[in-house]
């Protein structure tokens, strides 16, 4: 390598904290570049002298700091092109500086040598203003990344660069997604200096704190309250392994795949019918319980030694990133059928040479609903080019269907089995019409269970009312009440 970077921690305080060395190395280096000024030890250093070129103009030129820092590095790589660079941060050059790991990611490409010097981390002062010792655990977060899936409120949560209002209330409001309102957090500005500054307040205050600047961080401790880790997925696990452990439940621990499988069609109904009431309560409920399931069929495996939840969720991650070139990839889709089709194409190709070579049908779950299944057959058997191009014809056939029903229950001896067969014609032709039609069966067969469900309930309602029972009115009074039910559902009375 031909030239040469050095990189330079100024610690996280004043002149104080900074180590010998690297104050020796200041005051010899010749060409000596700060990522900012704006830092305690370079204000006290200018008093004697220090000369330096500084970066901070770069912010003002760019809206995103990735732009920065490429602009920051390309600069230094440039300048060591003739001669060694003295490259200054704050902290520690390998605490939270992305500009240094730019660098070293860098300097084979740029036959650059860049050698990194000790400085002070926040962290130390952090650690030692709020008084925690980090064997504990603890997670080092930015705060104008943060995100909330990526925090683990059992550990000390350490969130640095709140530098200014806007990013404290960013902080703020990823927070208090997962904690109450009035959680008790720490800011702490200036850690390990003479004018260190700590306070305490509750989380939906954090922003009306006037000590924003770039040396204040915040503090979060562990939650110790049980109940308020209840939306995190590993504490979720963790009650499932307990109900299936030693001590557990008995109804869970003899649990198996096989005896939880009518729960599963269960708890998946229910969320549907949650869906059509447009019940936002009840949709998270029930999707719960669907969760439930999803995780006790993982805990079973995980427990026989075949797969854990870890292998369930890598698999379907895998699968949406393999099936969705379009967003993962560099694949190109134009509309809503071309995904669908380039779907199929990818799914069939992961399909093994056995299974192409048997009926396209088998793809078909054999434990679907008969409704749901004759709907599937026919979608596979459509892509094969088995299918008419629109409803119509489907609706000949329908109507061909209830003549041979009729024939049936004309007959002088009416052949059951044969009958049935017939009624199954239909349904299946009907299924067909729907499908045909863009609508999906499930759903249409779902809106006239309720409608008819709301219809008799008015029935049940009028009977009520006369003091009567249900066997005092004939069919044909039934059927008005029916009918009156029909013209509240159209006329509103």
């Amino acid at each position: 390598m031909n030239g040469k970077i050095i990189v330079a921690g100024l610690g996280a305080g004043d002149l104080n904290q900074l180590p010998l060395g690297i104050y020796k190395l200041l005051k010899q280096a010749k060409h000596i570049f700060l990522r900012t000024k704006e830092h305690p030890v370079v204000q006290e250093l200018e008093k004697e002298g220090f000369t330096y070129t500084s970066f901070d103009a770069i912010y003002e030129k760019h809206d995103q700091f990735d732009s920065v820092y490429e602009e920051i590095v390309t600069e230094l790589f440039k300048e060591a092109e003739t001669h060694e660079v003295l490259y200054c941060v704050p902290g520690h050059p390998l605490v939270a500086e992305k500009t240094v790991e730019l660098l070293l990611a860098g300097q084979k490409q740029k036959g650059i040598q860049v050698e990194i010097k000790g400085g002070q981390s926040f962290l130390d002062a952090m650690f030692q203003a709020i008084q925690v010792d980090p064997i504990d655990g603890f997670q080092l977060l930015d705060a104008a990344t943060l995100q909330g899936d990526e925090i683990d409120l059992r550990k000390h949560q350490i969130i640095g660069q709140v530098y200014d209002v806007f990013v404290a209330s960013h902080v703020k409001l990823t927070l208090l997604e997962l904690l109450p309102h009035d959680y008790r957090v720490q800011v702490v500005a200036y850690a390990g200096m003479e004018k260190e500054e700590v306070r305490t307040v509750p989380l939906f205050e954090l922003d009306h704190e006037p000590i924003f600047h770039n040396l204040t961080s915040l503090y979060v401790p562990p939650v110790q309250n049980e109940e308020l880790l209840y939306n995190q997925f590993a504490t979720f696990k963790r009650i499932i392994a307990a109900l299936r452990g030693p001590g557990g439940c008995p109804w869970d621990q003899k649990q198996t795949h096989i005896t939880l499988k009518p729960y599963l069609i269960e708890e998946a109904y229910e969320l549907l019918d949650a869906i059509d009431e447009e019940d936002v309560d009840g949709m998270i409920e029930e999707l719960g319980d669907v969760l439930l399931q999803v995780l006790l069929h993982a805990q079973i495996g995980e427990d026989e030694g075949h797969f854990t939840i870890r292998d369930v969720i890598a698999s379907i991650s895998s699968k949406m990133v393999r099936r969705h070139p379009h967003v993962f990839g560099e694949k190109n889709v134009k509309s809503v059928d071309e995904v669908i089709s380039n779907w199929q194409d990818i799914k069939a190709g992961e399909k093994n040479q056995e299974e192409r070579e048997t009926s396209i049908l088998n793809r078909i779950e054999k434990s679907l609903p008969s409704l749901l299944k004759a709907y599937e057959l026919q979608k596979e058997a459509g892509k094969a080019g088995f299918d008419w191009e629109e409803a119509g014809p489907a609706l000949e056939k329908v109507k061909e269907e209830i003549a041979e029903i009729e024939t049936e229950l004309n007959a002088p001896q009416i052949d059951r089995s044969k009958l049935a067969k017939e009624i199954g014609d239909l349904l299946f032709a009907s299924i067909n019409v729907a499908r045909l039609s863009k609508i999906h069966p499930e759903d249409a067969l779902r809106m006239t269970n309720e409608k008819f469900i709301k219809r008799f309930r008015h029935i049940e309602e009028r009977v009520k009312q006369s003091g009567k029972s249900f066997k005092d009115f004939t069919l044909d009074e039934l059927d008005a009440f029916w009918d009156e039910a029909k013209r509240i559902e159209k006329q509103g009375y």
